[in-house]
């Protein structure tokens, strides 16, 4: 029987899997790491995708503007890749983000060719100073940072 992939708002019973995944990503360099307190706290802005009952995926929304929101921490655990899970996340964030009004989403990512997939353009990151104010200052890649920014608008 084929696996049955069901994408849903998140809840404090996701804050262990949501961790976990990540913290892998994190590990590799990929995704900044989020502790287990702060998943709680932000736990209503993640969507998680489940396989057969199982978190296989996760992504989350945070506002940056009145304008915009960003797409954050979009992972699928290994085994699950290519599969179209990554997809169904971004859709639902985008649901989310049209059901808020806000016109722009925007992501930094690796990934480039998986957002154009999903109608996202490539831009220049400088034209986002909220995101640089807000994270980027952090970010141990501050200043030499080779994530590529894309954006979509939404109607």
């Amino acid at each position: 029987m084929p696996a049955v992939a069901v994408c849903r708002t998140a809840t404090i019973d996701d804050v262990e899997p949501l961790f976990l995944m990540i913290e892998e990503y994190a590990r590799r360099g990929i995704m900044l790491p989020r502790s287990r307190k702060v998943l709680e706290r932000q736990i209503n802005d993640f969507v998680v995708v489940e396989v057969d009952g199982q978190v296989a995926g996760c992504g989350s929304l945070c506002q940056l503007g009145d304008d915009l929101v960003e797409i954050r921490s979009l992972g699928i655990t290994e085994g699950c890749k290519g599969q179209g899970l990554g997809s169904m996340i971004v859709s639902k964030l985008i649901e989310q983000a049209k059901a808020r009004s806000i016109p722009k989403i925007m992501a930094l990512t690796y990934e480039v060719s998986f957002f154009i997939k999903n109608g996202f353009e490539v831009v220049n990151k400088e034209i986002f100073p909220e995101k640089v104010w807000t994270d980027c200052i952090h970010c141990a890649k501050q200043h030499c940072c080779d994530e590529i920014a894309v954006l979509k608008m939404l109607d």
